[in-house]
């Protein structure tokens, strides 16, 4: 029986661990090497030694990985400029291993609100460099992303879950463009009620992204489950056809779509 022990609960470098296979857990840029962002102390935010992002080597079921896991609870998991370079950069030299004939393995733990306000154009430009970096990693080997809870996945970062090769989601996860607030402080409380969970969840929580093909893997909260379905994607290897490839067959179900305010069950219909 699969151990349920809380996948969500776990800091990002407490997954990180769980993911690699036990022993194989070596961190790079770790907090003691003092790389946290200059931008944040003088607008009076203490920062973080590693500023909120983990990336660690090893391996996963023997295969040589990296994980790079973002810290949800710190500045909701946003991304500036060194936290964004350090995903980039362990994404970029995965790339460059395969390209060389060492096939490293890539996952990614995403808990982000998006780019990391006090950072601005820096964060933006740190985005753009892991979406390029997913892109060109893709083609070895498949890039495995993970959403668990509680933060969810917003912002440009939603655009790099969907750059993913595959994609893992639980019940709790949600994966959005923009957030519930985002949505309600521009559109209105007519058109998005960030206090209505329900609908929140109706509308961007894991299960109904895996219903819909948004996402691969709908796991339970359980350390074991996501284990599990990362080594399954892993060693499935890389897809045909990316889902970021189909952009004519989404186009063509927007263009279905008459414009009114979209509720679950019509998402549904649209993308099942």
């Amino acid at each position: 029986m699969l151990n349920r022990a809380s996948f969500i609960e776990l800091s990002a470098r407490k997954r990180a661990q769980l993911l690699l296979d036990d022993g194989t857990f070596r961190e790079i840029l770790g907090p003691f090497d003092d790389i946290e962002s200059p931008w944040l102390e003088p607008q009076g935010i203490t920062p973080q030694s590693d500023d909120g992002m983990v990336v660690a080597k090893g391996s996963i079921d023997g295969k040589p990985s990296v994980v790079v896991a973002i810290e949800g609870s710190f500045q909701g998991g946003s991304m500036g400029e060194v936290s964004g370079a350090k995903m980039a950069c362990a994404i970029e030299l995965a790339a460059e291993d395969n390209r060389q004939g060492k096939e490293t393995q890539v996952v990614l733990s995403l808990e982000t609100g998006g780019v990391r306000l006090q950072e601005a154009n820096l964060g933006l430009a740190a985005i753009a460099d892991i979406h390029a970096a997913i892109v060109d990693a893709r083609r070895y080997v498949p890039v495995i992303g993970i959403i668990t809870g509680i933060v969810g996945c917003f912002g440009g970062m939603s655009i790099a879950a969907g750059l993913c090769s595959k994609l893992i989601v639980t019940r709790e996860a949600r994966l959005g463009l923009n957030g519930p607030q985002v949505i309600e402080q521009e559109a209105g409380i007519d058109e998005y009620d960030s206090r209505n969970r329900p609908f929140i969840w109706s509308m961007t929580g894991g299960e109904v992204r895996a219903a819909t093909g948004f996402a691969d893997k709908f796991v339970n909260d359980s350390q074991a489950e996501v284990q599990a379905a990362v080594k399954t994607l892993i060693n499935e290897g890389v897809p045909a056809l990316n889902r970021s490839d189909r952009y004519d067959e989404y186009l063509h179900t927007f263009a279905q779509y008459d414009g009114q305010q979209i509720d679950a069950e019509t998402a549904q219909q649209l993308f099942k």
